[in-house]
């Protein structure tokens, strides 16, 4: 699993924790630390799983909103706890990431990921459509952005190109 995979998984988990307990204000930082501890010994990034965290958390209100506009009929508290935290994880990442480290596609495809991983049968469709809805509000910012798989077989030709050259100029 990439560790970026992985920290978005530790993340969903502590905030999912965080919202079944109802929300503590001081217990965040603990339920992280220990998910950290946990799920991901030896991760080179934590600080990714806390800026996630706590950029969730301080744009809670505004995601919420953006949830129950984006999907009318199913009031947030009607959201399954691992659902609405997928989608909140997802949505900050999607409106307030920095868009060249992780892309809006990136960001959804993640959050699918993660809810056919952690979620119900129908979680990865209810994601998809939520988050598709906002992006498309959004006009699909970076829409022509390439994918993963993209980018990796640019950079291997990219390298192919540079070890043709490097060839030609020892022969």
């Amino acid at each position: 699993m990439a560790s970026r995979h992985l920290s978005r998984s530790i993340a969903m988990q502590a905030l999912y924790e965080w919202d079944f307990n109802g929300m503590p204000q001081d217990g965040l930082s603990e339920i992280t630390e220990r998910n950290i501890a946990e799920f991901g010994p030896g991760l080179e990034d934590t600080d990714f799983i806390r800026n996630l965290v706590k950029g969730v958390v301080g744009h809670l209100a505004k995601l919420d909103a953006i949830i129950e506009k984006a999907a009318p009929e199913w009031p947030i508290a009607q959201v399954a706890i691992v659902d609405r935290n997928i989608l909140r994880l997802g949505l900050y990442e999607l409106l307030f990431g920095n868009k060249d480290e992780v892309p809006p596609k990136v960001a959804i495809n993640e959050s699918i990921e993660i809810a056919k991983s952690f979620g119900g049968e129908t979680s990865g469709k209810f994601v998809n459509g939520v988050l598709g809805t906002v992006y498309r509000e959004l006009g699909e910012p970076g829409k022509d952005y390439p994918t993963r798989e993209e980018l990796a077989k640019l950079r291997e030709e990219e390298k192919l190109k540079e070890e043709l050259n490097e060839e030609k100029e020892n022969n």
